[in-house]
């Protein structure tokens, strides 16, 4: 797969942008710490990332469409949204 504006994939960039954009960390509950915790603070956050998303398309689809939007969500690159919007909260704490 190649890049999307500037992201892993299209299904990357459209999750950030339609479904996570304008939150931040600290909405999820995640306060950027010292830099050797990032790797863990990446991860927590982009699990947390996930579960947010698959619950709000439970929550309004069934189905077949459903099924569609899961598979959609499960070849969006988590961490990548994760760190992008770690790095947006740090560079708004200093």
């Amino acid at each position: 797969m190649s890049g999307y504006n500037g992201w892993a994939n299209y299904e990357t960039w459209r999750v950030n942008l339609e479904m996570l954009d304008g939150m931040t960390c600290e909405d999820l509950g995640i306060i950027p710490v010292i830099e050797d915790e990032r790797d863990r603070d990446i991860r927590d956050l982009a699990d947390i990332l996930k579960t947010y998303c698959v619950e709000l398309v439970e929550q309004d689809a069934q189905g077949f469409a459903l099924d569609l939007a899961l598979s959609f969500l499960d070849r969006v690159v988590w961490q990548e949204i994760a760190k992008h919007m770690l790095d947006d909260s740090l560079t708004l704490s200093n």
